[in-house]
Protein backbone atom coordinates (compact mmCIF):
# COMPACT_ATOMS: atom_id res chain seq x y z
CA UNK A 1 0.00 0.00 0.00
CA UNK A 2 1.42 3.22 -0.61
CA UNK A 3 2.37 5.80 2.17
CA UNK A 4 0.00 8.36 2.49
CA UNK A 5 2.11 10.88 4.50
CA UNK A 6 5.47 11.53 4.84
CA UNK A 7 8.08 14.07 5.92
CA UNK A 8 9.58 16.97 4.00
CA UNK A 9 13.17 16.94 4.70
CA UNK A 10 15.38 15.89 1.01
CA UNK A 11 18.18 13.32 0.34
CA UNK A 12 20.82 15.83 0.11
CA UNK A 13 21.64 18.49 2.59
CA UNK A 14 22.19 21.36 0.53
CA UNK A 15 19.00 21.00 -2.24
CA UNK A 16 16.37 23.48 -0.47
CA UNK A 17 12.77 21.80 0.10
CA UNK A 18 10.68 22.19 -2.63
CA UNK A 19 7.23 21.36 -0.37
CA UNK A 20 8.66 24.58 1.37
CA UNK A 21 10.43 26.99 -0.90
CA UNK A 22 8.44 28.16 -3.30
CA UNK A 23 10.20 27.43 -7.02
CA UNK A 24 11.12 30.99 -7.62
CA UNK A 25 13.33 31.01 -4.77
CA UNK A 26 14.94 28.07 -5.97
CA UNK A 27 16.07 29.67 -9.25
CA UNK A 28 17.78 32.72 -7.20
CA UNK A 29 19.65 29.97 -4.96
CA UNK A 30 21.18 28.75 -8.13
CA UNK A 31 22.65 32.14 -10.34
CA UNK A 32 23.53 31.83 -13.99
CA UNK A 33 20.02 29.81 -14.51
CA UNK A 34 17.97 31.06 -17.65
CA UNK A 35 14.36 29.56 -18.13
CA UNK A 36 12.39 29.13 -21.31
CA UNK A 37 9.07 27.36 -21.87
CA UNK A 38 8.06 24.47 -20.74
CA UNK A 39 5.92 23.65 -23.99
CA UNK A 40 3.37 21.14 -23.82
CA UNK A 41 1.83 19.12 -26.59
CA UNK A 42 -1.56 19.08 -24.41
CA UNK A 43 -2.78 19.73 -21.10
CA UNK A 44 -5.33 18.61 -18.96
CA UNK A 45 -8.08 21.31 -17.38
CA UNK A 46 -5.85 22.97 -15.37
CA UNK A 47 -3.22 23.78 -17.82
CA UNK A 48 -1.02 21.32 -16.42
CA UNK A 49 -0.04 18.02 -18.38
CA UNK A 50 -0.27 14.36 -17.54
CA UNK A 51 3.95 13.75 -18.25
CA UNK A 52 7.13 15.89 -18.04
CA UNK A 53 9.72 15.02 -19.84
CA UNK A 54 13.15 15.82 -18.32
CA UNK A 55 16.08 15.29 -20.84
CA UNK A 56 18.99 16.75 -18.42
CA UNK A 57 21.98 16.98 -21.02
CA UNK A 58 26.02 18.26 -21.28
CA UNK A 59 27.01 18.30 -24.58
CA UNK A 60 26.88 15.30 -26.51
CA UNK A 61 24.65 17.93 -29.03
CA UNK A 62 24.49 14.65 -31.87
CA UNK A 63 23.18 12.49 -29.65
CA UNK A 64 20.90 15.05 -28.01
CA UNK A 65 19.17 15.94 -31.83
CA UNK A 66 18.27 12.34 -31.86
CA UNK A 67 17.00 11.94 -28.79
CA UNK A 68 14.58 15.11 -29.11
CA UNK A 69 13.85 12.94 -32.84
CA UNK A 70 13.15 10.37 -31.65
CA UNK A 71 10.22 12.30 -29.01
CA UNK A 72 8.78 14.07 -31.35
CA UNK A 73 7.93 10.97 -33.36
CA UNK A 74 5.94 9.58 -29.67
CA UNK A 75 2.33 8.41 -30.37
CA UNK A 76 0.59 10.54 -27.15
CA UNK A 77 0.41 13.62 -26.92
CA UNK A 78 -0.23 14.58 -23.30
CA UNK A 79 3.29 15.85 -22.13
CA UNK A 80 5.40 18.60 -21.77
CA UNK A 81 9.25 18.51 -22.32
CA UNK A 82 12.22 20.44 -21.17
CA UNK A 83 15.99 19.95 -21.55
CA UNK A 84 18.27 20.89 -18.63
CA UNK A 85 21.77 22.30 -19.90
CA UNK A 86 24.51 21.37 -17.75
CA UNK A 87 26.50 23.97 -18.44
CA UNK A 88 27.35 22.65 -22.36
CA UNK A 89 30.16 23.96 -23.77
CA UNK A 90 28.27 23.51 -27.60
CA UNK A 91 25.47 24.82 -28.42
CA UNK A 92 22.80 23.19 -26.90
CA UNK A 93 19.49 25.64 -27.24
CA UNK A 94 19.47 26.17 -30.50
CA UNK A 95 19.06 22.22 -31.05
CA UNK A 96 16.33 22.51 -28.70
CA UNK A 97 14.63 25.06 -30.27
CA UNK A 98 14.39 23.95 -33.09
CA UNK A 99 12.19 21.00 -31.22
CA UNK A 100 10.27 24.11 -29.89
CA UNK A 101 10.94 22.43 -26.60
CA UNK A 102 11.24 24.03 -23.52
CA UNK A 103 15.38 24.73 -22.40
CA UNK A 104 16.69 25.45 -19.37
CA UNK A 105 20.37 26.52 -19.07
CA UNK A 106 22.25 26.12 -15.33
CA UNK A 107 25.96 26.56 -14.37
CA UNK A 108 28.29 23.37 -14.57
CA UNK A 109 28.64 20.38 -14.83
CA UNK A 110 27.26 19.43 -11.66
CA UNK A 111 26.21 15.92 -12.13
CA UNK A 112 22.55 14.54 -14.05
CA UNK A 113 21.33 14.68 -10.61
CA UNK A 114 21.78 18.08 -9.93
CA UNK A 115 19.95 19.24 -13.39
CA UNK A 116 17.22 16.43 -13.42
CA UNK A 117 16.64 18.40 -9.91
CA UNK A 118 16.52 21.55 -11.19
CA UNK A 119 14.25 20.43 -14.32
CA UNK A 120 11.66 19.32 -11.90
CA UNK A 121 11.68 22.06 -10.25
CA UNK A 122 10.15 24.01 -13.36
CA UNK A 123 7.71 21.82 -14.79
CA UNK A 124 4.14 20.99 -13.95
CA UNK A 125 3.40 17.18 -14.67
CA UNK A 126 1.74 14.99 -12.38
CA UNK A 127 4.22 12.10 -13.46
CA UNK A 128 8.42 13.19 -14.41
CA UNK A 129 9.71 11.43 -17.14
CA UNK A 130 13.55 11.40 -17.17
CA UNK A 131 15.43 10.20 -20.87
CA UNK A 132 18.85 10.94 -20.65
CA UNK A 133 20.08 12.50 -23.46
CA UNK A 134 22.17 9.40 -25.29
CA UNK A 135 18.98 7.42 -25.39
CA UNK A 136 15.91 7.92 -28.39
CA UNK A 137 12.10 6.45 -26.68
CA UNK A 138 9.86 4.16 -28.79
CA UNK A 139 6.82 6.12 -30.03
CA UNK A 140 4.93 4.32 -27.60
CA UNK A 141 7.35 4.90 -24.69
CA UNK A 142 5.71 7.57 -23.40
CA UNK A 143 2.17 6.25 -23.80
CA UNK A 144 3.03 3.05 -21.97
CA UNK A 145 4.19 5.24 -18.98
CA UNK A 146 1.02 6.72 -18.99
CA UNK A 147 -1.14 3.18 -19.45
CA UNK A 148 0.89 2.18 -16.61
CA UNK A 149 0.00 4.70 -13.54
CA UNK A 150 -3.59 5.14 -15.23
CA UNK A 151 -4.31 1.17 -14.84
CA UNK A 152 -3.13 0.97 -11.22
CA UNK A 153 -3.24 3.95 -8.62
CA UNK A 154 -0.98 2.28 -6.58
CA UNK A 155 2.46 2.56 -8.62
CA UNK A 156 4.49 5.39 -7.57
CA UNK A 157 7.39 5.14 -10.03
CA UNK A 158 7.97 2.93 -13.37
CA UNK A 159 10.83 2.30 -15.36
CA UNK A 160 11.71 1.35 -18.34
CA UNK A 161 14.75 -0.69 -20.47
CA UNK A 162 17.10 -0.15 -23.25
CA UNK A 163 16.01 -2.34 -26.28
CA UNK A 164 17.99 -5.06 -28.00
CA UNK A 165 19.07 -2.69 -31.27
CA UNK A 166 21.47 -0.70 -29.39
CA UNK A 167 22.91 2.32 -32.02
CA UNK A 168 26.70 2.09 -31.54
CA UNK A 169 27.81 -1.77 -33.75
CA UNK A 170 30.59 -1.96 -31.49
CA UNK A 171 31.02 -5.51 -30.04
CA UNK A 172 31.39 -3.55 -26.31
CA UNK A 173 28.59 -1.45 -26.90
CA UNK A 174 26.16 -4.24 -27.98
CA UNK A 175 27.49 -6.33 -25.66
CA UNK A 176 26.98 -4.34 -22.55
CA UNK A 177 23.48 -3.15 -24.03
CA UNK A 178 22.38 -6.84 -24.59
CA UNK A 179 23.36 -7.14 -21.03
CA UNK A 180 21.14 -4.27 -19.59
CA UNK A 181 18.46 -5.61 -21.79
CA UNK A 182 18.46 -9.01 -20.89
CA UNK A 183 18.54 -8.13 -16.89
CA UNK A 184 15.59 -5.69 -17.41
CA UNK A 185 13.37 -7.96 -19.23
CA UNK A 186 14.38 -11.14 -16.77
CA UNK A 187 13.08 -8.65 -13.76
CA UNK A 188 9.78 -7.24 -14.71
CA UNK A 189 7.44 -6.55 -12.55
CA UNK A 190 7.91 -4.65 -8.59
CA UNK A 191 11.65 -3.69 -8.05
CA UNK A 192 13.51 -2.47 -4.93
CA UNK A 193 15.53 0.33 -7.04
CA UNK A 194 14.72 3.23 -9.85
CA UNK A 195 16.61 3.68 -13.08
CA UNK A 196 16.47 7.05 -14.16
CA UNK A 197 17.97 6.78 -18.23
CA UNK A 198 14.27 5.78 -19.18
CA UNK A 199 12.19 6.13 -15.74
CA UNK A 200 9.38 7.72 -14.58
CA UNK A 201 7.69 8.88 -11.02
CA UNK A 202 5.07 11.02 -9.16
CA UNK A 203 6.50 14.33 -9.13
CA UNK A 204 4.98 14.87 -5.66
CA UNK A 205 6.45 11.78 -4.28
CA UNK A 206 10.16 12.86 -5.94
CA UNK A 207 9.76 16.37 -4.57
CA UNK A 208 8.89 14.65 -1.06
CA UNK A 209 12.30 12.94 -1.16
CA UNK A 210 14.15 16.07 -2.20
CA UNK A 211 15.21 14.50 -5.50
CA UNK A 212 18.25 13.02 -6.32
CA UNK A 213 21.40 13.25 -4.11
CA UNK A 214 23.18 16.07 -5.81
CA UNK A 215 25.49 16.46 -3.10
CA UNK A 216 26.73 12.95 -3.07
CA UNK A 217 26.72 12.47 -6.92
CA UNK A 218 28.63 14.95 -8.83
CA UNK A 219 28.54 13.28 -11.95
CA UNK A 220 26.84 10.31 -13.38
CA UNK A 221 26.71 7.57 -10.95
CA UNK A 222 23.78 5.55 -8.53
CA UNK A 223 21.64 8.95 -7.50
CA UNK A 224 18.69 7.16 -9.17
CA UNK A 225 19.57 3.60 -6.87
CA UNK A 226 19.73 5.85 -4.43
CA UNK A 227 16.65 7.07 -4.27
CA UNK A 228 14.90 4.01 -5.78
CA UNK A 229 16.17 2.04 -1.89
CA UNK A 230 15.19 4.52 -0.29
CA UNK A 231 11.84 4.89 -2.11
CA UNK A 232 11.59 0.76 -1.46
CA UNK A 233 12.60 0.66 2.32
CA UNK A 234 9.90 3.52 2.97
CA UNK A 235 6.77 1.55 1.21
CA UNK A 236 6.22 3.09 -2.12
CA UNK A 237 5.83 0.89 -5.40
CA UNK A 238 8.12 0.82 -7.93
CA UNK A 239 7.56 -1.41 -11.35
CA UNK A 240 9.48 -2.50 -14.03
CA UNK A 241 7.62 -2.65 -16.89
CA UNK A 242 10.16 -3.80 -20.00
CA UNK A 243 7.64 -2.71 -22.62
CA UNK A 244 8.82 -0.02 -21.82
CA UNK A 245 11.68 0.70 -24.08
CA UNK A 246 14.40 3.09 -25.34
CA UNK A 247 17.66 2.86 -28.00
CA UNK A 248 21.27 3.44 -26.43
CA UNK A 249 23.28 5.20 -27.92
CA UNK A 250 26.21 5.58 -26.41
CA UNK A 251 29.49 4.14 -27.62
CA UNK A 252 31.17 1.45 -25.11
CA UNK A 253 34.74 0.97 -25.15
CA UNK A 254 36.26 -1.52 -22.63
CA UNK A 255 38.19 1.14 -20.85
CA UNK A 256 35.26 3.10 -20.17
CA UNK A 257 32.98 0.21 -19.25
CA UNK A 258 35.51 -0.87 -16.65
CA UNK A 259 35.28 2.36 -15.50
CA UNK A 260 32.05 3.27 -15.31
CA UNK A 261 31.35 -0.69 -13.90
CA UNK A 262 33.34 -0.39 -10.92
CA UNK A 263 33.78 3.46 -9.88
CA UNK A 264 30.46 4.76 -10.60
CA UNK A 265 28.18 1.59 -10.01
CA UNK A 266 29.91 -1.18 -8.16
CA UNK A 267 31.72 0.96 -5.34
CA UNK A 268 29.21 3.25 -4.75
CA UNK A 269 26.34 0.70 -5.01
CA UNK A 270 28.23 -1.54 -2.00
CA UNK A 271 27.90 1.54 -0.10
CA UNK A 272 25.15 2.66 -0.63
CA UNK A 273 23.67 -1.29 0.74
CA UNK A 274 26.16 -0.74 3.86
CA UNK A 275 24.19 2.45 4.26
CA UNK A 276 20.63 0.64 4.06
CA UNK A 277 22.15 -2.18 6.41
CA UNK A 278 20.72 -4.85 3.38
CA UNK A 279 21.85 -6.43 0.40
CA UNK A 280 19.84 -5.46 -2.87
CA UNK A 281 17.81 -8.28 -4.15
CA UNK A 282 17.48 -6.62 -7.61
CA UNK A 283 18.17 -6.49 -11.06
CA UNK A 284 22.21 -7.08 -11.16
CA UNK A 285 22.58 -8.14 -7.54
CA UNK A 286 19.75 -11.18 -7.21
CA UNK A 287 21.37 -13.77 -5.39
CA UNK A 288 21.77 -16.25 -8.60
CA UNK A 289 24.45 -12.78 -9.89
CA UNK A 290 25.78 -13.05 -6.11
CA UNK A 291 26.49 -16.57 -6.56
CA UNK A 292 28.20 -16.48 -10.07
CA UNK A 293 30.76 -13.79 -8.55
CA UNK A 294 31.42 -16.33 -5.86
CA UNK A 295 31.64 -19.13 -8.92
CA UNK A 296 34.20 -17.19 -10.65
CA UNK A 297 36.32 -16.01 -7.98
CA UNK A 298 36.80 -18.91 -6.84
CA UNK A 299 37.42 -20.55 -10.02
CA UNK A 300 40.12 -17.73 -11.03
CA UNK A 301 42.07 -18.20 -7.23
CA UNK A 302 41.92 -21.56 -7.34
CA UNK A 303 43.93 -22.05 -10.63
CA UNK A 304 47.44 -21.01 -9.83
CA UNK A 305 46.74 -22.77 -6.60
CA UNK A 306 46.97 -26.01 -8.78
CA UNK A 307 50.34 -25.23 -10.08
CA UNK A 308 51.31 -26.53 -6.23
CA UNK A 309 48.14 -28.83 -5.14
CA UNK A 310 46.67 -30.34 -8.19
CA UNK A 311 42.94 -30.68 -6.71
CA UNK A 312 42.90 -27.03 -6.70
CA UNK A 313 42.88 -27.16 -10.61
CA UNK A 314 39.94 -29.67 -10.01
CA UNK A 315 37.97 -27.09 -8.17
CA UNK A 316 38.44 -24.14 -10.87
CA UNK A 317 37.09 -26.32 -13.05
CA UNK A 318 34.37 -27.35 -11.27
CA UNK A 319 33.26 -24.13 -10.32
CA UNK A 320 33.97 -22.68 -14.24
CA UNK A 321 31.42 -25.69 -15.04
CA UNK A 322 28.81 -24.48 -12.63
CA UNK A 323 29.40 -20.80 -13.74
CA UNK A 324 28.49 -22.25 -17.34
CA UNK A 325 25.64 -23.66 -16.20
CA UNK A 326 24.05 -21.18 -13.49
CA UNK A 327 24.33 -19.15 -16.71
CA UNK A 328 23.52 -21.31 -19.62
CA UNK A 329 20.18 -19.18 -20.04
CA UNK A 330 22.24 -15.66 -20.60
CA UNK A 331 24.65 -17.23 -22.76
CA UNK A 332 21.23 -18.50 -25.33
CA UNK A 333 20.13 -15.32 -25.26
CA UNK A 334 23.26 -13.70 -26.95
CA UNK A 335 23.16 -16.82 -29.19
CA UNK A 336 19.68 -15.75 -29.74
CA UNK A 337 20.13 -12.65 -30.65
CA UNK A 338 23.56 -12.24 -31.73
CA UNK A 339 24.39 -15.22 -33.04
CA UNK A 340 26.65 -18.22 -31.52
CA UNK A 341 30.44 -16.46 -32.22
CA UNK A 342 29.17 -13.39 -30.71
CA UNK A 343 28.05 -15.50 -27.14
CA UNK A 344 30.99 -17.38 -27.30
CA UNK A 345 33.02 -14.18 -27.21
CA UNK A 346 30.64 -12.50 -24.65
CA UNK A 347 32.11 -14.90 -22.06
CA UNK A 348 35.53 -14.04 -21.25
CA UNK A 349 33.24 -9.79 -20.85
CA UNK A 350 31.05 -11.73 -18.37
CA UNK A 351 33.71 -13.64 -16.34
CA UNK A 352 35.62 -10.47 -16.24
CA UNK A 353 32.13 -8.42 -15.22
CA UNK A 354 32.00 -11.30 -12.08
CA UNK A 355 35.16 -10.80 -11.38
CA UNK A 356 35.38 -6.74 -10.90
CA UNK A 357 31.93 -7.42 -9.21
CA UNK A 358 33.89 -9.18 -6.51
CA UNK A 359 36.27 -6.86 -6.50
CA UNK A 360 34.18 -3.97 -6.34
CA UNK A 361 32.62 -5.17 -3.38
CA UNK A 362 35.50 -5.82 -1.91
CA UNK A 363 36.80 -1.97 -2.51
CA UNK A 364 33.57 -0.63 -1.94
CA UNK A 365 33.14 -2.17 1.63
CA UNK A 366 36.34 -0.88 2.50
CA UNK A 367 35.91 2.21 1.29
CA UNK A 368 32.75 2.38 3.61
CA UNK A 369 34.34 1.25 7.39
CA UNK A 370 37.80 4.14 6.12
CA UNK A 371 35.39 6.84 5.15
CA UNK A 372 33.19 6.77 8.03
CA UNK A 373 30.03 7.70 5.78
CA UNK A 374 27.36 6.00 7.54
CA UNK A 375 24.30 8.25 6.28
CA UNK A 376 21.38 6.13 5.65
CA UNK A 377 19.88 8.15 3.27
CA UNK A 378 16.77 10.72 4.16
CA UNK A 379 17.41 11.54 7.82
CA UNK A 380 13.69 11.30 8.58
CA UNK A 381 10.98 9.02 9.69
CA UNK A 382 8.78 8.11 6.87
CA UNK A 383 5.13 6.81 7.58
CA UNK A 384 3.29 4.17 6.28
CA UNK A 385 -0.37 4.18 5.65
CA UNK A 386 -2.23 1.77 7.61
Amino acid sequence: MTPSSQSDSPIGASLPDPLKVPMSEHADAYPGTIVAPVTAHAATRDGAPNLSVIVPCYNSSAMLRRCLTAMRATDYDDYEVLIVDDGSTEDIESIVREFGYGYMRIDGPGGPARARNRGVERVRGRYVVFVDADCCVHPDTLRRFAEAFAADPSIDSVMGAYDNDPADPGFVSQYKNLFHHYVHQANDGDASTFWAGCGAIRRDVFLKFGGFDEVRYRRPAIEDIELGTWMHAAGYRIVLDRRVQCQHLKRWTLMNLLKTDIFDRGIPWTRLMKRAGALADTLNVTLSQRISVALACLAVLALPVGIWYRPALWIAAGGAALLTMFNVDFYRYFARHRGAWFAIRSAPLHWLYLWYCGLSFVLGTLSYYLSGDRGKGPMVERKRAE
